[in-house]
């Protein structure tokens, strides 16, 4: 289904604007203020979004679809469900302002990593307030209720909570301020909200170019994802690096082996998985793929000036962290992110602990994460790597090899995987759009933390389908990041820091009212 035309009409913004004439104070005043008066409430509206389950694909996710819809559309904001059979609705939304010469599109996910709720404190989808955070002694609160005083050092713990529904619960209080204040947004706004992006995206492009007629007008991409700087000061990030997974599998007999019978005579697959995995990275951490630093791109000077003037934070975040030594010493970790890496992200041969038995797995197994700088693809990476394990002795195959070749070739390994993935993106930081977004977040962090606060980096390390918008729509994208750098993103337990949802009704407010620049060509 297409978006109906609905979406291209005028949102309700003479509503917006009911108030009469502009109101008196600023957008980021009046989203503070308006926040300021209703924190508990904010709080509890906040715990009932993170209430609907969301992964990707699920029945269950098109409920939260259908609740963002209606909160967008309760806001002022013209708002539908995109859909494709089989996949996750896409929540579009329209709010044009007569007049407005720039048009901004803001790209929220909805959608959450899967959750085992054995690992987490509390139930994933039943919200937990806290008093701080769990490892700093926090204890479990109600939620508050109207009149209460709300702690900036609460947190909320429950899945996406940090990643990546807390921008949603910030952007409608911005918008709900507006509308009641008669403060006038000045950029047309296009809010799309992913259901698939910790799945890949994989409709996105689809929903993209079904909803063509809505986006081809927009000017310039903010991406509402990702953690503030590991110093709890706010960032905004030009860039991400691309991702994908694949597996290496190698073989010893056909069956499992009695160790005692066949130790020290039967292939061991575990220490010959460990040998492959160490020869493909030295003892400081850097990969040893032949070509592996030949394939990206250079930064420029702005992304290299930003670069340098990053905060040095390292030594604090490995006292944080319980490290004594990172790979790439003595780079630090934003220059770490600038480069392509190849992690281990988990091992199979065999049980351990009270599983382990006495035999000799017939296979190991070795799961590969490899990151993606701008210049990289996933077909060139894997390439490398594939023509690695074959100098060291392997043949490559890429499915379980039948007697007749196990009887042929000493070493075999299976490589599966790694086509396809995310693609890295990275916006040029002398954009003209990009830097009237940089200057906006300037006046927000000087106003939530002081001049001088924000942390401009050239990429952040994790993925977005950012490529989507640079490389496919040809649209520059900025990615101004809210959530605490320790939400647990990803993991069990994922958190929200109450004071990060704070700024980020400081920062929406601030990028939708921020001045119109005209640009000389």
């Amino acid at each position: 289904m297409r978006p109906s035309a609905r979406l291209l009409a005028t949102a309700s913004i003479a509503m917006l604007a009911s108030a009469s004439a502009l109101s008196a104070q600023s957008g980021p005043e009046v989203a503070r203020a308006y926040r300021e008066a209703h924190e508990p409430e904010l709080v509890r509206d906040f715990a009932e979004l993170l209430s609907y389950p969301n992964r990707a694909f699920t029945p269950e996710i098109r409920e939260a679809a259908l609740y963002i819809r209606d909160e967008m559309r309760a806001v002022g904001v013209d708002t539908e469900l995109v859909e494709i059979e089989g996949a996750s609705p896409l929540v579009l939304g329209v709010l044009e302002v007569p007049g407005a010469s720039r048009t901004l599109g803001i790209y929220v996910h909805y959608d959450g990593q899967p959750v085992d709720p054995s690992n987490w404190t509390h139930d994933p989808f039943d919200p937990t307030l806290y008093t701080r955070a769990m490892e700093a002694g926090g204890t479990p609160i109600d939620l508050p209720t109207d009149g209460a005083a709300v702690d900036p050092e609460w947190r909320l713990y429950a899945r996406s909570a940090g990643d990546d529904k807390a921008p949603i619960a910030a952007i409608l209080p911005v918008l709900r301020s507006f509308r009641e204040s008669g403060v006038t947004p000045t950029s047309n706004l296009v809010f799309m909200f992913d259901g698939e992006e910790e799945a890949g995206s994989r409709n996105l492009q689809q929903y993209m170019e079904m909803s063509a007629d809505v986006l081809d007008d927009i000017d310039v991409w903010l991406f509402f994802d990702g953690p503030a700087h590991a110093s709890g000061r706010p960032q905004v990030t030009f860039g991400v690096r691309g991702s994908f997974g694949m597996e290496v599998t190698v073989y010893g007999a056909t069956r499992n082996l009695h160790s005692g019978h066949y130790g020290n005579w039967a292939p061991d697959t575990g220490n010959i998985l460990a040998h492959l995995l160490a020869s493909m990275k030295d003892d400081a951490g850097n990969v040893l793929v032949d070509g592996w630093y030949d394939t990206f791109e250079p930064i420029g000077a702005e992304e290299r000036s930003a670069l340098d003037a990053m905060p040095d934070w390292d030594d604090e975040l490995k006292r944080e962290l319980g490290l004594v030594r990172t790979e790439g010493e003595p780079e630090s970790l934003p220059e770490r992110l600038l480069v392509p890496a190849l992690n281990v992200r988990g091992i199979t041969s065999g049980n351990t602990g009270s599983l382990a038995q006495n035999v000799i797995p017939n296979e190991a197994v070795a799961a590969l994460g490899i990151r993606m700088v701008k210049g990289n693809t996933s077909e060139q990476l894997r390439e490398l790597i594939v023509r690695h394990i074959e100098r060291q002795g392997f043949h490559v195959v890429e499915e379980d090899p039948d007697l007749e070749t196990r009887l042929r070739y000493p070493r075999i390994a299976k490589v599966t995987g790694g086509r396809g993935g995310s693609v890295a993106a990275r916006t040029s930081m002398a954009d003209p759009y990009a830097q009237s977004v940089l200057a906006a977040a300037h006046r927000a962090a000087d106003r939530a933390f002081g001049e001088g606060s924000l942390v401009v980096a050239p990429g952040m390390g994790g993925t977005l389908p950012l490529n989507l918008f640079t490389d496919v729509a040809g649209k520059p994208a900025v990615v101004v990041p809210v959530a605490n750098h320790d939400n647990n993103q990803h993991a069990p337990d994922e958190n929200l820091r109450i004071a990060n949802l704070w700024y980020a009704i400081d920062l929406y407010a601030a990028l939708m009212t921020m001045p119109v620049t005209v640009f000389v060509p």
